[in-house]
């Protein structure tokens, strides 16, 4: 693939980050206009550097959607905030959304305690301002603007697309000058194997979100394309109990089917072609202690209990 020919194109890094459920991901696929990071109702869904890449002119912003910043309780949680702060720390620009309707509660607190340690230039993002008087939204992007110097403050709403194009006009401004960094047809650099997990793991929270909190997580085992340009997944979901794979299975098989439907109708459109779905769900014990699983999430494994 050819870089474009101008001399004058820009290309960096953005990350996002926030308290869980700000809207990250929502605003993630609203900026790259394609569905590459996981959307639930669930908090902390993101756990890995899932990037998304926009084109704003002659710039390429890579985004980097870290996971939701919060007060760390186990071994995976701990592991999710380092991968958050180690992605703002190599950025070009940093970007916080912030829940215009939470305010500043105690996790905008600590994350603003934070910032002024990563010497990038950063932006403030107050999302679901349709949601909160305009005077309100005024006062409290004061008080925030007095806490840490941002470089810009955006008004929007991830969900409706307000200020979506003013966001991202800026943000191709501050971007560094050089060669595009992926092709212009590359609109995430996340696999499609973990792309597919995310997509499968996301239809297990929509359906099971009050059965099974956490305690699972899907690996794709095989992708393989076949004759006919179709694609044979299989993919593993792991739970920790015998008694949560029953309730991932249900009644003759039927969530599994359910859930494996879902998830290869979205898979189906990413890949852009036929999709042949084989979800398997295992017992492994203590999978949230294992090093392994989380390099495959692309994280580090924190050491200690």
């Amino acid at each position: 693939m050819e870089q474009p020919e101008q001399t004058n194109t820009k290309a960096g890094f953005v990350a996002l980050i926030g308290a869980p459920n700000a809207g990250k991901s929502t605003l993630l696929n609203s900026l790259v206009g394609s569905k590459v990071s996981i959307v639930s109702r669930k908090v902390q869904t993101t756990r890995a550097l899932v990037r998304g890449i926009a084109i704003e002119g002659e710039a390429q912003i890579v985004f980097v959607d870290t996971p939701g910043i919060f007060k760390p309780k186990r071994r995976l949680d701990r592991a999710m905030v380092t991968s958050a702060w180690g992605g703002a720390g190599d950025a070009d620009v940093i970007a916080l959304l912030l829940d215009a309707r939470k305010g500043i509660d105690e996790e905008a607190e600590a994350i603003l305690d934070k910032l002024p340690d990563l010497k990038r230039p950063k932006v403030l993002i107050l999302n679901k301002i349709d949601l909160i008087e305009r005077s309100k939204l005024l006062e409290m992007a004061s008080k925030l603007n007095e806490k840490v110097p941002f470089a810009h403050t955006f008004m929007i709403s991830a969900l409706k697309g307000d200020g979506i194009q003013t966001l991202k006009r800026q943000l191709a401004e501050m971007m560094p000058e050089g060669p595009w960094l992926y092709p212009e047809d590359q609109i995430s650099d996340a696999p499609l194997r973990m792309l597919a997990a995310e997509i499968t793991r996301e239809k297990i929270y929509e359906r099971l979100h009050e059965e099974l909190p956490y305690q699972s997580t899907v690996e794709t085992d095989q992708w393989q394309v076949r004759p006919d340009g179709s694609v044979r997944i299989e993919q593993t979901v792991f739970v920790e109990r015998d008694s949560q794979r029953k309730i991932v299975l249900g009644k003759g098989g039927q969530t599994i089917k359910a859930i494996g439907q879902a998830a290869r109708k979205e898979i189906a459109e990413i890949a852009e072609s036929p999709v042949h779905l084989f979800i398997f769900v295992k017992v492994r014990e203590n999978w949230s202690d294992d090093p392994e699983r989380y390099r495959e999430m692309g994280l580090e494994f924190p050491r200690g209990g």
